[in-house]
């Protein structure tokens, strides 16, 4: 968290200096007027300048950015990334060259990166803040593949009149599982398990 402390003919120079500074915007600092603008005897004589401190808020979007592109530096990985709001959270997107190396088998490594990333945005924040991370569109992608996978596998219980239990999944993906079944009256399912090795057990309603 940068801290500056400026001096200026009037709060709102000093303020606007500061800004030009640290390359932010009003809305990004908090501001503290040390000492205010005097004009002095008629003035002339006895003005003073105004002093004010000048701190950066604390900015989710750039932590979380920072985080990712000095992790992804330190895997000798160059890629640009991207961090906005969607109506989950936090969505941030890595794009470049190797970003198979990036996702990595079955989206672990970018399982990973969401993983680590999340714990250091949150560190010491009341409101938790869900961040994710996509590449390529990997995200949609698997999404798809699941939905047609427990599809597919909800339709193999009711054939064998049996429980079908998938591969031990993240939270995220046995979400979208569960979700794509409850369309289904045939079908329910659950979590059983721990962590990393929860698995989804698709059965027949009896």
């Amino acid at each position: 968290m940068r801290v500056v402390e400026k001096n200026g003919r009037t709060v709102d120079e000093a303020i606007e200096l500061a800004l030009i500074e640290m390359d932010l915007t009003r809305e990004d600092v908090e501001v503290e007027i040390l000492e205010n603008d005097s004009k002095g005897f008629l003035g002339l004589f006895g003005t003073k300048e105004a002093k004010i401190r000048v701190t950066e808020k604390e900015n989710i979007h750039h932590l979380a950015k920072e985080f990712l592109e000095e992790t992804l530096e330190k895997m000798n990985i160059y890629a640009k990334v991207d961090v906005d709001h969607n109506e989950d959270g936090l969505f941030a997107t890595i794009s470049g060259d190797n970003m198979s190396l990036v996702i990595g088998r079955r989206g672990k490594t970018l399982d990973a990166l969401q993983y680590l990333s999340n714990l250091v945005i949150n560190k010491d924040r009341k409101d938790y803040v869900h961040l994710i991370i996509d590449s390529e569109d990997y995200r949609q992608k698997r999404k798809e593949s699941l939905e047609q996978l427990a599809i597919r596998m909800a339709e193999k219980a009711k054939r064998q009149r049996r429980d079908i239990i998938l591969n031990p999944m993240n939270s995220y993906e046995r979400r979208i599982v569960h979700s794509i079944l409850q369309k289904d009256s045939e079908v329910s399912t659950r979590s059983e398990g721990r962590d990393p090795y929860r698995k989804v057990i698709i059965f027949l309603n009896r």
